[in-house]
C-alpha cells in the first residue's frame, strides 16, 4: 500500500521580517501624525471665528440688546431705556424671512427630488432638470436678489420691497441644495423596501410618503438644515429685496424688514460714532465703538440661531425617523 504523503508547508517563509514590520509601524505613525495635524489645522479657522465672535460680542449681549430695536438711537448715545439700541427687529425679520423661504423651497425641492428619483427614470426631462439645478446652485446671491426685486416690481409695482421678496430671493438659493441633498438621500433607500410594499399591494404614492420619505427623513432634514445655514447669513440679496428699517415689522408682506446679516453690515459699515467730550463723561456715556459692538453681538446671535436650528432639526429627524429593532 502506498502511504499518503502531504507536502510540508514552511509558514515561516511568509512571516514578515522585523525590518518590514518596523517600516509599517513608521508609516502608520506618520499617517496618524498627518491626519491629526490636518484635523487640528481644519479646526483652527473654526475655533478662531467662534472665539473672535464670542469674545467681541458677548460684552454687548444682554436683555436690553435683545429686547429693543434701533428706533430713537442717535450715534453712540444711550437710549432712555439705558441701553444702546437692540436687534429684536432684526431677529424677527431673520426668522420671518427664513421661514418664508423654507415654506417656498422645501416643498418644491422635495417634490422635485421625488420626481427625479421615483418617476423620471432618468429621462430627458430629468437630465434637463438636473442641469438647471446645477446651474442654479452656482448663481451669485446678489443675482437672486435682483431677480426677486425685478419680478415683484413687474407683478406688483415699482419700488416693491418687503420681507416676502427677500424670502423669494433666498428660496432661489435654497432650492438647489434641497433638491440635491434630498435626491441623494432618496437614492440610497434600498429598492427592496419599495418592492416589498408593492408586493403587499401598497400604492406607489403611499409607498413614497410612508416608506421612502420616512426612511430618508434624517438625511433630508440634514440637507434642509444645510440649505438654511446657506441662506440665513446672506446680505446682498436682502439689501435689495427686503431693505433696512430701524423699527420692528411683523408683516412679511408689507414694508421693509431688517435681518441680522443686513443689521451687521449696516452697523459695521458706519464705523465709529461721533461723541463730544461732554457726552463721553455723561452717565451713561456715549460710546464711539458701540456700532462695532452691536455688529459683533448680532453676529453672535446669528450663530446661536443657526445652532438652535441644527438642534431642532436633529430632534425632528430623531422623532420621525423609522424605528429599527436590534
Amino acid at each position: 500500500m502506498m502511504s499518503d504523503s502531504h507536502p510540508t508547508i514552511d509558514f515561516d517563509k511568509f512571516k514578515p521580517t522585523r525590518s518590514y514590520i518596523a517600516a509599517r509601524k513608521r508609516k502608520d505613525w506618520t499617517m496618524r501624525v498627518f491626519i491629526i495635524a490636518a484635523f487640528v489645522i481644519a479646526l483652527i479657522p473654526l475655533v478662531s471665528v467662534l472665539w473672535t465672535t464670542i469674545s467681541s460680542g458677548v460684552a454687548r449681549l444682554n436683555l436690553n440688546f435683545l429686547s429693543y430695536n434701533m428706533s430713537g438711537v442717535v450715534g453712540g448715545n444711550a437710549t432712555p431705556s439705558g441701553g444702546y439700541g437692540g436687534i429684536v427687529h432684526a431677529i424677527i425679520g431673520t426668522l420671518l424671512v427664513t421661514l418664508g423661504s423654507m415654506i417656498i423651497s422645501i416643498p418644491l425641492g422635495l417634490m422635485c427630488a421625488v420626481y427625479l428619483v421615483e418617476y423620471s427614470h432618468n429621462g430627458g426631462l430629468a437630465r434637463a432638470i438636473g442641469l438647471l439645478v446645477d446651474v442654479m446652485s452656482g448663481i451669485p446671491s446678489i443675482v437672486a436678489g435682483l431677480f426677486a426685486y425685478a419680478l415683484f416690481n413687474t407683478l406688483v409695482g415699482p419700488g416693491t420691497v418687503n420681507g416676502f421678496v427677500g424670502s423669494v430671493a433666498l428660496s432661489l438659493l435654497m432650492i438647489p441644495t434641497v433638491v440635491k441633498t434630498s435626491e441623494e438621500m432618496l437614492k440610497i433607500v434600498p429598492n427592496d423596501l419599495r418592492e416589498a410594499a408593492y408586493a403587499l399591494g401598497v400604492t406607489k404614492q403611499r409607498t413614497i410618503t410612508k416608506i421612502v420619505l420616512r426612511t430618508a427623513l434624517p438625511g433630508i432634514v440634514s440637507g434642509v438644515i444645510l440649505a438654511i445655514a446657506r441662506v440665513i447669513g446672506e446680505t446682498a440679496p436682502l439689501l435689495i429685496a427686503a431693505g433696512f428699517i430701524s423699527t420692528t415689522n411683523l408683516n412679511l408682506f408689507s414694508g421693509r424688514m431688517t435681518t441680522l446679516p443686513v443689521y451687521v453690515y449696516q452697523e459695521y459699515s458706519q464705523g465709529l460714532a461721533t461723541c463730544s467730550a461732554t457726552a463721553l463723561q455723561a452717565t451713561p456715556p456715549c460710546l464711539p465703538q458701540i456700532r462695532m459692538e452691536r455688529a459683533w453681538a448680532a453676529a453672535l446671535v446669528l450663530i446661536i440661531i443657526v445652532l438652535l436650528l441644527n438642534l431642532i432639526g436633529r430632534l425632528v429627524a430623531k422623532l420621525f425617523a423609522v424605528k429599527t429593532e436590534n
